[in-house]
């Protein structure tokens, strides 16, 4: 599946009420970081069927990003039933961002 770009008036139907573990990545178009992670989140949402992968850009979407207190992108959070169950700060390998999804 491929990793979806969301706003602030899709993320509840998108996140909140999926049936799928989500894991949301807060990020900005002009962030180093966010771009070096973005490859990776690639190559985990085709490999992984069973967990549904969105971002959001904190700029376009600053009350989303806001509501979940993100002050450092990338941010990722990972959703369970609707609930954040972990969250990272900043790029990750593959690797690690595997182990969060769990």
């Amino acid at each position: 599946m491929a990793v979806e770009h969301i706003n602030e008036k899709d993320f509840e139907s998108v996140v909140l009420n999926s049936d799928k573990p989500v894991l949301v990545d807060f990020f900005a178009t002009w962030c180093g970081p966010c771009k070096q992670l973005a490859p990776v989140l690639d190559k985990i949402a085709e490999e992984r069927s069973d967990v549904r992968i969105v971002k959001v850009d904190v700029d376009e979407n600053q009350a989303l990003a806001s509501q979940f207190g993100v002050m450092s992108i990338p941010t990722l959070i990972y959703f369970k039933g609707g609930k954040a169950v972990s969250q990272a700060v900043g790029a990750r390998s593959k690797a690690a961002l595997e182990a969060m999804l769990v």
